[in-house]
């Protein structure tokens, strides 16, 4: 353990004294360095990480962390990347292995690069090949499914559509002349009266009533004329 005049350094105990000294420690060392740098023309670079993860970094006008490390490099003769740049190497070596192999297997899957298996490698393929072909085919049957169960939700619909709108209809028909109940029909037959074939026996003199003619049906663009006969003697037909 260093001393520090008569008093001995060792690590703090208390949290949040720890916290506070770390806190000021660093502010001055920061202070230091920035004299330093200004007073002597220094390139000076300080980083400070703390026990909680956080850090600090001062680095000199003009300069930066990554060229001053590079010139200490070169002053010591030591390389400080070497080690990561190796770990990065293996790293690369192992993904291009894996992508190989990767796909090598897919052309396999496809039914090429079968030459240089052996019987067992082939039937352990086959299975994988089959493995995947029934769990391709379990998920076709479960869309199918699910489609039908969607047709057949909206076949119901249009049924249950189509008979509201035959009730609606039901429900509009005329009771006496057996046709809606529309603004659009005017002029309709009346078969409770003999229909059209009896206009034909009046005016052939036949037994056809003469209120058997025309049959009105009342709309508000058109004379109230349901149930009305002509006379012979008011119809210049009939002389």
């Amino acid at each position: 353990m260093g001393r520090l005049g008569k008093f001995e350094i060792k690590r703090i105990q208390d949290a949040t004294g720890r916290q506070v000294c770390y806190s000021k420690r660093r502010s001055g060392i920061m202070k230091k360095a920035r004299e330093l740098a200004v007073l002597c023309d220094a390139q000076v670079a300080v980083v400070v990480l703390s026990s909680t993860g956080k850090h600090h970094h001062f680095c000199s006008d003009g300069a930066d962390i990554k060229g001053i490390l590079n010139r200490y490099q070169q002053a010591t003769g030591t390389s400080l990347w070497t080690e990561q740049y190796e770990e990065m190497q293996r790293t690369l070596s192992r993904l291009k292995d894996i992508n190989r192999n990767l796909r090598t297997e897919i052309r396999q899957r496809m039914g090429e690069d079968l030459d240089a298996l052996e019987f067992g490698e082939l039937r352990g393929l086959e299975q994988s090949v089959d493995a995947a072909l029934e769990v391709v085919r379990q998920r076709k049957y479960q869309v199918i499914t699910r489609q039908t169960e969607t047709y057949k939700r909206k076949v119901k619909h249009s049924q249950k559509v189509y008979k509201s709108l035959q009730q609606e209809l039901s429900m509009r028909e005329d009771p006496v002349f057996g046709f809606m109940d529309n603004p659009a029909f005017g002029f309709m037959d009346n078969p409770m009266m003999g229909g059209w074939d009896g206009v034909a026996a009046v005016e052939m003199g036949g037994g056809g009533s003469e209120a058997d003619m025309y049959a009105f049906h009342a709309v508000s663009s058109q004379l109230d004329l349901h149930g009305m006969a002509y006379r012979r003697s008011d119809c210049p037909l009939f002389g």
